[in-house]
This record gives structure tokens, C-alpha cells and sequence, in this order.
């Protein structure tokens, strides 16, 4: 048993906070907050790490504490470019017990705190996490039960390593504090900070919990990146797993799913507003009316 259980604690439901790193997210961080609001279990703390955006998201944010005052929403700011730096200092400013972490084009499921309350509540969980549906495709139902079966199998495979998915986790606020200094900082920002902290965790024997009822909700429109983005972004599982000498086939399982689905999902998303959730011939119009200019 590790020295940060403490039975004590576990006679209570844990506080929890959800931190959120922003960048330039003014066309989606009001939606990101109305999903942390609207929970069954209140929130202790929404905490926005504003990231060096020149966009208005600090000013929506802003306006968003003002109209819910009753919600304790803080904006911090981290200075050091990164999502890795981000969140680092949401994690080390946050004061509950539980650190959720969601993207700021995230959404999550109305019961999403109350999940991560009763998964902490239980001895042995260090860091959970679950599926995400993508809110702007089509089929959406349909896309959440495919991810939840493709990330209970991996979860279910992986016998030395575990994942953790930035956009849907949480973890215990003493586990955070024995392994922050072991994580990466990547300043050169090419691995997969969410991918690294799983790893940590897993090298000092702390166990990584997969809930298929904690549901987040994100944007596809990685998609839109070009082959050669996309590509690179992927990579970072790669990279991430070098640096923690992490040799096994089922590991790079997700590589293999991201690369041989980019290209029909991102046909599909050309013809799909998902804005409006409706096809369309607008947005391929538009795309051919740039590569025209």
C-alpha cells in the first residue's frame, strides 16, 4: 500500500477540481464551462489556466465568473508555453483532493464529477480515466460505444503500462505530488504529456483506473490538420514512448487506429457541419474556394 493512502480520508467523498489548460479557445472554452457547472455534483473548483492566449478567451472567462458567481471558477495564468506548463500550474494551485483535467474543447457527461468522486472514494485508485465521444461528427452515440470497446480493450491488454487521456482524467492530489518532478517537462513540446504522467505512474506501481462511466466529450477537428500535422501529432505517442524505454506492440495499438482512420474521418468531416450537426456541401465549397485564392 502506498504511504498516500490514508483510510481516514476515504470515510468521505474527496473534493474535486477540474483544470483546464487554454489556449487561444475563445470559440469553445463557454461551452467547455457550461458542461463543469451543470453537474449532479457540484465542483469544488474550475480552475482555467490561461496559456498566453491573444484571443478573447480571457475575457469570456472572465465574463463567465461574473454570470455564475456561485461556482468557484478561478483563471490562473501560466506564462511558460505549453500544455505541459499549463497544467502543471493548475495542478499545483488547485486546493482539492481529486485533480480532474479536461481540454478546453472538452465537455464532460453531467455526472462526470460524481463518477470521479465515488471512483477516489474507493482504496487504490491513483488516476482514472474514460472514453470521449466527439461532439461534432455524426453518429455520435455510436462513435462513444466503438471508443469505450477500443479503450476497455487496450486497458484490459496493457499488463505493464496503462493510458491516461488529457482529455478525460482525473488524479489524486498526493499521488500528483510524489510524481510531478518525474514526469517530462517537455519544453520541446514533442510527446503526449497525458501519455508520459501514465507512464510515470505506472513505473512507481500506482494503479490507473478505467471507468466507462466517466464520459468526456471533445472536438474532432484534429482531423482538419494536414497529413503531415497530423502525422507528427501522432508520432508524439512514439517519442513519448522512448523516452520511458516502452517496447511493447499493444502500446502502439492507438498509433495504428489514429493513422488508418485519418483519412476516412476526415472525408467524412468535410461534408459534416458540426456546428449545425447537419452534411453539407458548404464547407468542401469552402475549402476549394481557399485552395482557388
Amino acid at each position: 500500500m502506498h504511504p498516500w493512502y490514508n483510510k481516514t480520508s476515504m470515510s468521505k467523498l474527496p473534493s474535486v477540481a477540474i483544470i483546464i489548460p487554454a489556449y487561444n479557445e475563445e470559440e469553445t472554452i463557454v461551452r467547455c464551462l457550461e458542461s463543469c457547472i451543470a453537474q449532479t455534483s457540484k465542483a469544488d473548483e474550475i480552475i482555467v489556466v490561461n496559456n498566453n492566449s491573444v484571443d478573447a478567451t480571457v475575457k469570456l472567462v472572465k465574463k463567465f465568473q461574473k454570470e455564475h458567481p456561485d461556482q468557484n471558477v478561478r483563471l490562473l495564468n501560466e506564462k511558460v508555453q505549453g500544455i505541459t506548463q499549463a497544467r502543471n500550474h493548475g495542478f499545483e494551485k488547485a486546493k482539492s483532493e481529486i485533480l480532474g483535467r479536461i481540454d478546453s474543447d472538452s465537455t464532460i457527461s453531467s455526472n462526470w464529477v460524481e463518477t470521479v468522486r465515488e471512483t477516489f472514494s474507493k482504496e487504490g485508485a491513483a488516476a482514472s480515466t474514460g472514453p470521449v465521444q466527439y461532439y461534432d461528427m455524426p453518429l455520435v452515440d455510436l462513435g462513444l460505444r466503438v471508443d469505450e470497446k477500443i479503450r476497455n480493450m487496450l486497458y484490459k491488454m496493457s499488463k505493464d503500462h496503462k493510458f491516461l487521456f488529457g482529455s478525460n482524467m482525473a488524479i489524486r492530489a498526493t499521488v500528483w505530488a510524489e510524481v510531478a518532478k518525474l514526469t517530462s517537462d517537455d519544453f520541446d513540446d514533442q510527446m503526449h504529456e497525458d501519455i508520459d504522467l501514465a507512464l510515470t505512474l505506472c513505473e512507481n506501481d500506482y494503479d490507473v483506473v478505467y471507468d466507462p462511466k466517466m464520459v468526456g466529450a471533445m472536438s474532432a477537428r484534429r482531423l482538419e490538420d494536414s497529413p503531415r500535422k497530423f502525422y507528427s501529432y501522432v508520432m508524439r505517442f512514439e517519442r513519448t514512448f522512448k523516452a520511458h524505454n516502452v517496447n511493447s506492440l499493444t502500446a502502439r495499438i492507438p498509433i495504428i487506429i489514429y493513422l488508418l482512420t485519418y483519412f476516412p474521418l476526415r472525408t467524412v468531416r468535410k461534408f459534416y457541419d458540426g456546428d449545425t450537426n447537419q452534411f453539407t456541401l458548404q464547407k468542401l465549397r469552402d475549402e476549394l474556394s481557399r485552395l482557388k485564392s
